[in-house]
């Protein structure tokens, strides 16, 4: 559910604490957000303790889940487009499609044939289904499981478009005046975020959100595709690093104002007929509003994470720099982690929620460290 996290960030020319200590928070979030499936929020998993029931737990964590849906996968692919004009123009495309291939290319191949089967036979043992016997069977049909790592997978189809601008546009040093080309106004962010919400809604007539393709699920893709292209056009006059106060101020509040709309319409369902259908896609009232929602909370949000972080971390502590390093190696290896650790707590008669802030927790610390080690193999850093 980095950037890869980490996988296109690695190549800018100087450190920014600030995006360094966001995204490797975001990563972390990752973890928890897939605990919070586990433990009864909406979506796909490889191993879920208790369903989506409609309980209160389970309405909180899917509330938690939607939010986080809405911006911090874009906020990945928003630092990913930021990064790559000066990877292209300090690397030259040859160079920067290989590295892209050893970066990304390596880690959903090995996530795809070994990591997902691992995590998927360790989920079907709660089903009493033995594990080694259902990951040769697993293993033995082909199949290919791409997981957490269909970021990956995208990044290299995002990659592929990057190398193609910019030989076709942009193989031309940013210009020297590029940082006083202004930031984009309200009203462009806002013609942004419907024009965003509209796409949103029209791929999810074919692609409902749920349904996958190859590992994508195309019904989140138009927020990801105008956020990786933002992040690409931010990077020559350096947005990101430099997002008005007043700007940050009004777009969070539009956030706020538009966080409650979702959950209102989700329990008005009982009473209002029209607000009573799929919000995952098709002609209903529930999907026209998730789909609007989407890019307006994730503009607000992300518009205040970006200057927030950079002033809190302008420099990085010994153990924030450690996350920093680890964050795409944690992001790779965390699926077998959490389902390994949800299931030595099954036993525990704890309320969700708890479950879900221990298993999180856990995961998160043993991540950090099996991430410690796998970055001492020789030669593994050139890889995450």
């Amino acid at each position: 559910m980095d950037v890869g996290p980490g996988a296109a960030t690695e190549e800018r020319p100087a450190r920014n604490g600030g995006l360094d200590a966001l995204r490797a928070t975001m990563t972390l979030l990752v973890l928890f957000h897939h605990a919070a499936i586990t433990y009864g929020a909406s979506g796909g998993w490889f191993y879920h303790e208790l369903p989506a029931d409609g309980s209160r737990a389970s309405q909180l964590l899917t509330l938690f889940v939607a939010i986080n849906q809405a911006y911090f996968m874009g906020l990945f692919f928003l630092l990913a487009g930021y990064f790559t004009p000066a990877a292209l123009h300090s690397k030259g495309s040859m160079r920067f499609a290989r590295d892209r291939l050893i970066r990304l290319g390596l880690p959903l191949l090995a996530f795809g044939w070994m990591l997902g089967p691992v995590s998927e036979a360790l989920g079907q043992t709660a089903h009493g289904q033995p594990f080694f016997s259902t990951l040769a069977a697993t293993m033995s049909s082909g199949r290919f499981i791409e997981g957490p790592l269909w970021f990956a997978e995208a990044l290299l189809i995002f990659g592929a478009g990057a190398v193609l601008w910019f030989e076709l546009t942009q193989r031309r040093s940013p210009a020297a005046d590029a940082a006083t080309i202004p930031f984009p106004s309200n009203l462009m962010l806002l013609l942004a975020a419907l024009l965003t919400g509209v796409a949103a809604f029209g791929l999810r007539l074919w692609w409902p959100v749920g349904s996958e393709w190859h590992g994508l699920q195309l019904g989140y893709f138009a927020s990801y595709t105008v956020l990786f292209a933002a992040g690409y056009a931010a990077a020559a006059p350096r947005w990101l690093e430099r997002v008005p106060p007043a700007t940050t101020r009004r777009w969070l509040m539009l956030a706020l104002i538009c966080l409650p709309v979702l959950p209102i319409a989700s329990l008005s369902g009982a009473v209002v007929p029209a607000l009573h259908r799929s919000s995952n896609g098709g002609w209903t009232l529930p999907a026209v509003i998730y789909a609007m929602w989407e890019p307006v909370v994730a503009w607000g949000l992300i518009l205040w994470l970006l200057p927030t972080f950079q002033h809190r971390f302008t420099t990085l502590s010994p153990t924030w720099r450690k996350l920093a390093d680890r964050a795409y190696a944690i992001y790779i290896i965390h699926p077998p982690v959490l389902v390994g650790v949800a299931l030595v707590g099954r036993p525990l008669a704890l309320p969700a929620l708890l479950k879900f802030l221990i298993a999180g927790t856990i995961t998160c610390m043993l991540c950090y460290a099996l991430a410690g080690l796998l970055l001492r193999i020789p030669g593994a850093r050139r890889v995450v």
